[in-house]
């Protein structure tokens, strides 16, 4: 073949997956050809001995490092430019300009500074996020063992460290314990090899791989890469060597690996079946379409009423364009203008504060809203529920008794396979079991002899003789492994064979792992020992193991179960296993709470949401299954939080409303995620929700407060403009009295909601908070109306100039009173009595009345065109404020009760 098709390369060693993508509906069987050793030799234009130098050189020159494409950060003034695309920010400069259409500057210039104060505050945060990210990425591999030859042919390859970025396809590297798999590699010899590849699959057990050379095609589904992981002669970059020793030809590099596929930077293998590198979210998140569907509420307003106004004041009172500036003044007045300020300052706060409390980085501010929002977090088992290590459960003898004979054995074999065998460490099986054993019983004895294990045996052999008087000249062979193997090889009848495959089933089908552990005497020998010696076995009993529990897992499910989220295990594993740990913390599991793949692929996706609510475990997934699981919760109205860190894991962490994953995660699916925590802890992810529920709980209070006043205000100054012969209000004092409404309300950014708002998801349902700021701008607009009556009262009929400015002062006090009033009385799950000092809020609050009260008597008041008031005006207001605080209250208690029994946030 000529050295020119290398560029062509399928990555994973020519494995056939062309057209085929990941959002395909459910992933069915096809026949894969697995290509044999040569036919990868030959496609690469490689040998065993390796490449010559030249054509290493003339490789990397023409396909490029061995390094997965960058992701390129987003400089500080992009992301400023970015925010200016925010749907509200919009609203405010088309305002803006109308505005200054107008020659209103002074709103133009103050809408002006609000929109650079908010791009630039949420430009900032997520700066400072991406800068955080960078500091966490880490490189797959630095260097590797790899054969090259000198230019002449005939010269002997000789093995030499080079970096990774100068690994090409056709080289020949050699790894051992301890190794980074630095590339995509077909394996061409292997010695008791095991993989980690928790960062590709998210499972801590080690994979056995053996270089079989199958030229028969497997089942693998179609558009997954289970089955690629699952191959025993293919190794990926991103694995790690556990044990064992291997040489291997490097197949795909830098953008075609798998690894710079799942990132969806690479070309891909096969057109496109990556896990999830080409997929994207199919639509906005939930803090994107609750902005946008609030925005489009005001946009209908604000369109709405300068027309309204316009026309009623040339129809009934005869003024025309001279009342477009108040006009204006009123659709500002009906903008909450700090919006964009105060949730970017609530989404920054949090986010600062979970980076610098609890090392959980937030990659864009807007995320830290979904998070609350989150009612299903689906997760993994493995590293999340338990840790990423096993414990010893029970040692059984062959009548299913507890007997700690077999846990001797087990451990004898153990401790002398990874003495004698030169293993760098057990693994974590066999740590398990040295763990849970007296360490001085193994010293008894004298190692003489061990086979390693070897995942086509699936057994490992200790040989070890007891100095004991009659005991010199006899070996004893121990026996430890997969209880299939383990039984084929014992002295048995086929009815015990039965009866104890039997026993070791029920162990399994309740969620433990197990293992079989046997013996035999030999007579002493010199001559070394074979899989061949391990024959007419003495079987001794069963050794099972069960997942340690994450300790901080079963308080961190209690939290989340108070704050209202279900959590969802979506797992690989057997369903068995991950049902005992969700019954070990707590989690109940009942029969019918608990689904596996093969049931998941033959249902609909309607037949699956249903099912999908009261389902606890899904097990034996793949990726595929994980993201249609993922994609059907939010479809039937969930917001999803999904926790992964293997590259499996990124169509379903794409495919939800959050994407979280751990700090040590691949590096891909860090870059894909929404979140990142410190460590793989559920404890972080309940103190992210309660972070991001505190500032959707502020928002929200905010957004309630502030545009039932200013719905109540328009609803008045309409009214107003009807009944009066001058307009109720001059521009100056409408603006006057926004923007200290604004500024008070920027202590809700501040404030500490109530623990009830905690407790629910917090979504901001644009219909909801339209019927909220209705009914009580409405009761705002009647307190308005009845301020009139009383500005009648108390002035007995304005006629005159004086008039005018008493109406407006009158006004322009019960305004900023009642506005404090609904800031102090409308944040929803507050009680009157706290038990604390006053907070930012009432403070504010404070502030504003006293504007309100201090300001028409003051010097400046006449350069406002505001006047002094007397005195039975504000025994008048001082009445109907009472009656609106009771108003408000009622209407208050009657909302939270009908909220309660629907169990919604807002």
């Amino acid at each position: 073949m000529a050295d020119a098709e290398v560029a062509g390369t399928p990555g994973i060693a020519g494995v056939a997956t062309a057209g085929t993508h990941p959002e395909s509906a459910a992933p069915t069987a096809v026949p894969t050809a697995v290509p044999t050793v040569l036919e990868v030799l030959r496609r690469l234009d490689s040998g065993p001995r390796g490449l010559t130098e030249a054509q290493a050189e003339e490789r990397l020159a023409r396909l490029g490092e061995n390094t997965v494409p960058a992701r390129r950060e987003a400089s500080w003034p992009r992301l400023f430019v970015r925010s200016l695309r925010d749907p509200f920010t919009a609203v405010l400069g088309c305002l803006g300009l109308v505005s200054a259409a107008v020659f209103a500057w002074g709103t133009a210039l103050v809408i002006l500074f609000l929109v650079v104060v908010s791009c630039a505050l949420r430009a900032s945060g997520e700066h400072r996020a991406d800068r955080s990210m960078a500091g966490l990425r880490e490189l797959v591999a630095t260097t590797a063992t790899v054969l090259r030859r000198a230019d002449d042919e005939d010269v002997a390859p000789t093995a030499r460290e080079v970096p990774v970025s100068e690994l090409v396809p056709g080289d020949v590297v050699r790894l051992g314990p301890g190794d980074l798999v630095p590339a995509d590699v077909r394996l061409l010899r292997a010695s008791g090899l095991t993989l980690h590849q928790a960062a590709l699959t998210g499972e801590s057990a080690p994979a056995g791989k053996y270089a079989a050379d199958v030229p028969e095609a497997l089942n693998v589904p179609t558009g997954s890469v289970g089955g690629l992981f699952e191959q025993p002669q293919l190794c990926f970059q991103g694995s790690s060597v556990a044990s064992g020793s291997a040489t291997a030809i490097v197949t795909a590099t830098g953008a075609h690996t798998r690894f710079a596929t799942a990132h969806g930077g690479g070309t891909g293998t096969g057109g496109g079946t990556g896990t999830g590198g080409g997929t994207r979210r199919p639509e906005a998140s939930t803090f994107d379409r609750s902005v946008q569907g609030i925005s489009w509420i005001l946009i209908r307003f604000m369109l709405l009423t300068p027309p309204l106004v316009l026309m009623a004041n040339a129809a009934l009172r005869g003024r025309g364009l001279e009342t477009l500036p108040f006009a204006v003044a009123v659709a500002v007045g009906l903008t909450p203008e700090m919006l964009p300020v105060l949730v970017t300052t609530c989404l920054a706060r949090g986010a600062s504060t979970l980076a610098r409390a609890h090392g959980v980085i937030v990659k864009r501010l807007p995320v830290l809203h979904d998070v609350g929002a989150v009612d299903v977090l689906c997760l993994d088992k493995t590293g999340t529920l338990t840790q990423d290590r096993p414990i010893v459960h029970r040692a059984l003898g062959p009548d299913g008794q507890d007997d700690p004979e077999v846990l001797h054995w087990a451990a004898v074999n153990a401790w002398w396979t990874l003495q004698l065998a030169d293993l760098p460490e057990p693994d974590a099986l066999d740590e398990a079991i040295l763990d849970a054993a007296d360490e001085d019983e193994l010293m008894a004895y004298d190692g003489t002899a061990a086979i390693p294990f070897d995942p086509a045996r699936r057994l490992a052999t200790a040989v070890i003789r007891t100095p004991a008087p009659g005991r010199l000249g006899v070996h004893t062979l121990v026996v430890k492994g997969d209880v299939e193997a383990v039984i084929e090889r014992c002295a048995l009848a086929e009815d015990e064979r039965i009866r104890l495959r039997g026993l070791a089933a029920r162990q399994a089908e309740s969620g433990l792992r197990v293992l079989a552990v046997a013996t035999a005497e030999r007579p002493a020998r010199t001559r070394p020992y074979t899989p061949a010696d391990e024959r007419g076995l003495t079987f001794r009993g069963l050794v099972t193991l069960r997942d340690a529990l994450a300790p901080t897992a079963a308080d961190a499910l209690n939290v989340l179960t108070d704050q209202g989220v279900t959590v969802k295990v979506l797992t690989g594993d057997h369903p068995g296993t991950a049902a005992r740990a969700c019954r070990d913390l707590g989690i109940p599991v009942a029969e019918d709470a608990l689904l596996t793949a093969d049931r998941i692929d033959g249902l609909t996706d309607a037949e699956l949401a249903a099912l999908a609510r009261r389902t606890t475990v899904f097990a034996r997934c793949t990726p595929e299954h994980k993201a249609r699981i993922t994609t059907v919760l939010r479809t039937a109205g969930h917001t999803v939080g999904f926790l992964g860190d293997g590259v499996n894991d990124l169509p379903a962490l794409r495919a939800a409303d959050v994407g979280i994953a751990p700090r040590d995660a691949a590096d891909v699916v860090r870059e894909g995620a929404d979140v990142v925590l410190a460590e793989k802890d559920l404890t972080s992810i309940a103190h992210a929700i309660g972070a991001g529920r505190h500032a959707g709980g502020n928002i929200a209070t905010y957004l309630r407060a502030t545009l039932s006043s200013n719905l109540g205000n328009v609803i008045a100054m309409l009214c107003a403009g009807l009944l009066l012969p001058f307009l109720p209000m001059l521009p100056a004092q409408v603006l006057l009295q926004n923007l200290c409404f604004d500024a008070a309300q920027l202590a809700f950014a501040y404030d500490r909601p109530d623990p009830s708002v905690l407790r629910r998801p917090t979504v901001l349902r644009p219909r909801d908070l339209l019927r909220f700021i209705t009914g009580f701008g409405v009761l705002n607009a009647v307190a308005d109306l009845a301020t009139f009556g009383a500005l009648a009262l108390a002035l007995h009929g304005p006629g005159t100039g004086d008039g005018e400015a008493a109406f407006h002062s009158g006004w322009f006090t019960e305004n900023l009173l009642t506005q404090a009033l609904v800031m102090l009385l409308l944040r929803i799950g507050r009680r009157g009595a706290e038990g604390r000092g006053p907070g930012p809020v009432a403070w504010a609050a404070a502030a504003l009345a006293a504007i309100g009260l201090l300001l028409p008597p003051s010097p400046l008041g006449p350069l406002l065109g505001l006047t002094p008031l007397p005195a039975v005006y504000y025994l008048l207001l001082a009445a109907v404020l009472a009656l609106y605080a009771l108003g408000l209250l009622a209407a208050r208690t009657r909302y939270e009760r009908r909220r309660a029994r629907r169990g919604t946030a807002w």
